[in-house]
């Protein structure tokens, strides 16, 4: 082991040529440790001196080197575990984020049925309102009727010039019980439609309440998640 010349080159560094770093740093610290002894036994201190002050220097480096190990192997471990919580993380968010998008079309699709439906609905109404005004006639007051019969029988009786004045104020009268029958009809009409407009605008701003408390309920739903 070199003890043949007596001499042992204190200043090399183990070589590894491919082998374990660890046990050739051991290998040649038996080495020395024995040449140390040696050197003792046979009183030179000086070269003792040196083999031991080497081992010293060889053994810091070896715990070093072991210190450099654990602390890379840890800071290893570390990012892996951070690394497989960020894909963890990851994970979860394109989960969730699915989960929110599959939501928010399904209360999309809710609405533009419900806006569909409300449009049907409003349209329906229209179109029952006007075949309605179609068939509706004015019911004329009994002193509209009763000077449409003086009208006639002053006309019989051909006195053409009094009846055509009482024609005329019975056409005064029945423009005038025309165009309030036409008003009232119209009121009507407008105070059905606003009426179903008005229970459209609830039965929207219900849903929509829905529809938030669902979104509420989802991002409270992925916190808690979160936080387990």
């Amino acid at each position: 082991m070199g003890e043949a010349s007596g001499q042992i080159d204190l200043s090399r560094d183990p070589q590894m040529d491919g082998a374990d770093e660890e046990t050739a740093v051991q290998d040649f610290l038996q080495i020395l440790e024995e040449h140390r002894r040696n050197c003792e036994r046979q009183g030179k201190y000086v070269e003792a001196e040196i083999a031991k002050n080497r081992i010293e220097e060889l053994r810091r480096h070896e715990e070093n080197r072991r210190l450099d190990k654990m602390r890379t192997r840890q800071i290893a471990e570390r990012l892996g575990v951070e690394e497989a919580h960020m894909m963890e993380f990851q994970q979860f968010n394109a989960l969730w984020d699915k989960k929110m998008a599959e939501y928010e079309q399904k209360a999309l699709d809710l609405h533009d049925a419900m806006k569909e439906r409300h449009a049907a609905e409003y349209t329906e109404l229209q179109n029952q309102l006007h075949a309605q005004n179609v068939r509706d006639r004015p019911k004329y007051s009994k002193e509209l009727l009763n000077l449409r019969k003086i009208q006639e029988t002053l006309a019989k009786q051909k006195q053409y010039a009094e009846a055509h004045k009482v024609q005329q104020k019975a056409d005064q009268l029945e423009a005038l019980e025309r165009s309030q029958f036409d008003e009232l009809r119209k009121s009507k009409s407008n105070n059905k439609l606003q009426q179903l407009s008005h229970k459209h605008a609830q039965e929207m701003a219900a849903l929509k309440k829905r529809i938030q408390a669902g979104r509420e309920e989802q991002k409270k739903q992925r916190q808690l998640d979160l936080e387990r």
